[in-house]
């Protein structure tokens, strides 16, 4: 490549790739070794499947460029780098002739920070929905709560101590429901925040689905047990995760691997706002994924891709959570989908 071509395209600021037409790497700019992170040696000669571990374009226009010398574009593309890092891009691709030669001029805008953004605002108006919906939905809730903790209540004095568990375990699940309907008709306060450590939210969220968990799945915990104590209204975030969970083991289906995973993180801005330390929730599960068409729309009231979903779970968790000024996000693709709930480390109680 000639001096002046190669002065160009390694001062550009965008990730520059030229490809031949077996998609073999002939020339990348530094901009694209720091994105891929992968070296100019490296990359010389790669096929352009090589580069990452997945491309939610069809690397199959790369190749029909050539045959049409039509160009294409596909803005917000998914890029799961071969370190597992996954990256939003806008991504361009053009036939150019250099020094004789048809190549194909890809270039790749990294695009997280303006997605992020996007996804702000626009889950700021989804909660808005959210939380109209759900003080509606309470009020539904609230009567037959009662009558189904009444009943129990009267099973459980019928029953002998050694089979009362699953009685108890009712009883203080609908006295969970009651305060958290309570809280959701009420003011938002942090009346009910206290001093809790998250994983034991995580295990009794954990000791509930596996009273009904197919065979086929399994759950994995992922702690890191340096996470200090937070406060947090705990049932306000035990219902938020356990909503996660559920969505995650109804895709499924009948068999699967489900990861929960704690992190703590230094330096992060949630919703506007910069912390010092935050706690990262990961929710992973190899289902299906969720699919691409309702990726803008998921937290939205009566949004769902099952059947017989109520499209309220997600957006219920968005509202708790973000009462405790914290954030929801999500990434998926078929084999896996993972939530991330950020939540500010505020250790007054």
């Amino acid at each position: 490549m000639s001096t002046i071509y190669k002065s160009i395209f390694d001062n550009v600021v965008s990730s520059i790739l030229l490809l031949d037409q077996q998609l073999c790497v002939r020339h990348n700019n530094p901009a694209a070794e720091q994105l891929l992170k992968l070296s100019t040696k490296r990359m010389a000669g790669s096929h352009l499947n090589t580069l990452f571990h997945h491309l939610s374009s069809n690397t199959q226009l790369f190749s029909q460029v050539f045959e049409t010398d039509q160009g294409f574009t596909d803005n917000l593309a998914t890029l799961i780098c071969v370190d597992g890092r996954s990256v939003t891009i806008d991504l361009s691709v053009s036939p150019i002739e250099v020094e004789q030669q048809h190549l194909l001029l890809v270039e790749i805008r990294q695009v997280d920070q303006q997605q992020r953004i996007s996804e702000e605002m626009q889950q700021f108006t989804q909660q808005q929905l959210a939380k109209n919906l759900v003080k509606g939905l309470a009020h539904e809730i609230k009567n037959p709560l009662g009558g189904l903790r009444g009943a129990a209540q009267l099973l459980h004095r019928q029953l002998d101590e050694s089979n009362q568990e699953y009685t108890q375990m009712i009883m203080e699940q609908a006295d969970r429901l009651n305060n958290l309907v309570e809280r959701l008709l009420g003011p938002n306060t942090h009346h009910q925040h206290k001093l809790h450590n998250v994983h034991q939210v995580l295990e009794k969220i954990i000791q509930l689905v596996s009273i009904e968990l197919p065979h086929g799945i399994h759950i994995e915990r992922d702690y890191d047990p340096s996470i200090p104590d937070i406060s947090i209204d705990d049932e306000q975030i035990q219902q938020a995760l356990l909503n996660i969970v559920q969505n995650a083991i109804q895709a499924m289906g009948d068999g699967g691997h489900l990861t929960i995973m704690s992190r703590v993180t230094s330096q992060v801005t949630i919703n506007g706002k910069r912390h010092r330390l935050a706690i990262e929730i990961k929710i992973i599960d190899n289902g299906p994924g969720i699919p691409p068409h309702l990726h803008n729309t998921l937290f939205y009231p009566m949004i769902t891709g099952r059947a017989q979903g109520t499209g309220l779970g997600l957006s219920i968790a968005q509202t708790l959570v973000q009462q405790h000024s914290g954030r929801i996000d999500f990434k998926s693709r078929p084999g896996f989908t993972e939530f991330t709930v950020s939540l500010p480390v505020i250790k007054e109680a």
